[in-house]
């Protein structure tokens, strides 16, 4: 059981699920997850921010009883998702006085996706306070993080932000604060990837906002404690600014070869080129990993055979993964091979329609790629690296 304490009367009552692989039948986990619920205990009420996810609710109720908790005044909810609310109705089963403090667009899909009574609410607005006797609970909206009923929680005597998923990371561990850095940064980068990133313009705005507040710690709901804030803060500015980096991924399927030959020669010139670039076999690729990498590349070129006349299925659920997670990478390519005819090339830029890179020249080839293919690949390197360089991102530091 995971019952560890920030500091004097804050102390973290949630589960860790060590062994989850997969999130929402989508996402997957593999460094498991956790399900943070903090419990703030002031001299005169007790709250709890957010509970657990229903599969573990047996170990939010078994911390809460080894502390003796025999009330609880208060249940935060700061998002209605049920990872961190699927709990709440057992939590007002256990503690009958309690009540479930959140905004009006949280109570109704609260009452909707768990029939949360409609005398258990106390509703709070954006900058409402709640004293708790020594400990005051002051209430932030900020709406499409990753919802739109979402808001967080500051906690101002112990300066300590509550965020519910914003700065999450999917990262099963033992220890409360965040210990390996690197480790923790690429879980955040990638559930940011995975969660956050289409709501970059949102989050921006909200991390503006952070910067009334005198923060000492971040406790999200999933992942470890940051005791140094700036660590996740400035990576969140950098994710959500326009700055790309001097990257090119190639998300690939090849059939029967002729693709890969491509996308290897495509990669070496690149790489002659002082170009850094991520070729990805999506037929056996973690969807995870290659959102993440979608976070701050400059260019994305797809390789794709034919297949009847149309773009590879693999090669299409991509293009609709990165139209829906809006990156923001600058252009856009297309390499693959057809056998007979098709409309590969339309069919795949059409999905681009919530996000407008500039789209470079495609290069398909019928059949196996002969030397005049290769030249071309050699002049879409030489075309990459060009806007790379218009742009100032060419050349890198590393190259």
């Amino acid at each position: 059981m995971a019952v560890r304490q920030i500091c004097p009367g804050i102390v973290s009552v949630g589960a860790i699920d060590w062994d989850r692989r997969l999130f929402d039948e989508l996402i997957p986990l593999p460094d498991g997850t956790s399900y943070n619920s903090y419990l703030v205990q002031g001299s005169e009420k007790t709250a709890l921010l957010d509970t657990v996810d229903p599969i573990k609710v047996h170990e939010l109720l078994a911390n809460l009883a080894s502390l003796g908790i025999g009330t609880i005044d208060y249940v935060v909810a700061h998002h209605a998702e049920q990872d961190h609310a699927g709990a709440i109705p057992d939590i007002l089963a256990a503690y009958p006085a309690a009540k479930v403090i959140c905004n009006d667009k949280c109570k109704g899909m609260l009452s909707d996706h768990l029939h949360v009574p409609e005398d258990r609410f106390q509703l709070i607005q954006d900058n409402d306070t709640l004293p708790l006797g020594g400990k005051t609970l002051r209430f932030i909206m900020a709406p499409w993080v990753h919802w739109p009923e979402t808001f967080l929680t500051y906690l101002a005597e112990d300066r300590i932000l509550f965020p519910c998923d914003f700065f999450g990371s999917h990262l099963a561990q033992s220890e409360l604060f965040v210990g390996d850095e690197c480790r923790t940064f690429d879980a955040a980068k990638r559930y940011y990837a995975e969660i956050m990133m289409p709501f970059r313009s949102h989050i921006a705005k909200h991390l503006e906002r952070l910067k009334e507040f005198d923060i000492k710690w971040i406790a999200p709901s999933h992942g470890p404690v940051y005791q140094n804030p700036s660590f996740i803060l400035d990576a969140y500015r950098n994710w959500v600014s326009d700055t790309v980096a001097n990257r090119v991924l190639i998300p690939f399927v090849s059939m029967h070869g002729s693709t890969r030959l491509m996308v290897e020669h495509l990669t070496d010139a690149l790489i002659r080129r002082g170009v850094s670039v991520v070729p990805c076999n999506i037929t056996n690729a973690d969807i995870g990993e290659l959102a993440e990498e979608l976070v701050d590349v400059a260019t994305v070129v797809i390789g794709s055979p034919t297949v009847l006349t149309g773009a590879h299925p693999e090669v299409g659920r991509v293009a609709y993964l990165a139209n829906a997670l809006r990156p923001k990478f600058k252009f856009t390519g297309l390499i693959g091979s057809y056998g007979w005819g098709g409309r590969m090339a339309e069919q795949i830029l059409q999905l681009f329609t919530a996000i407008k890179p500039e789209v470079l020249p495609p290069v398909i080839v019928k059949g196996m790629p002969r030397e005049d293919d290769f030249r071309s690949l050699d002049q879409l390197a030489e075309t990459i690296r060009q806007k790379h360089e218009s742009i100032g991102i060419w050349p890198a530091e590393s190259a």
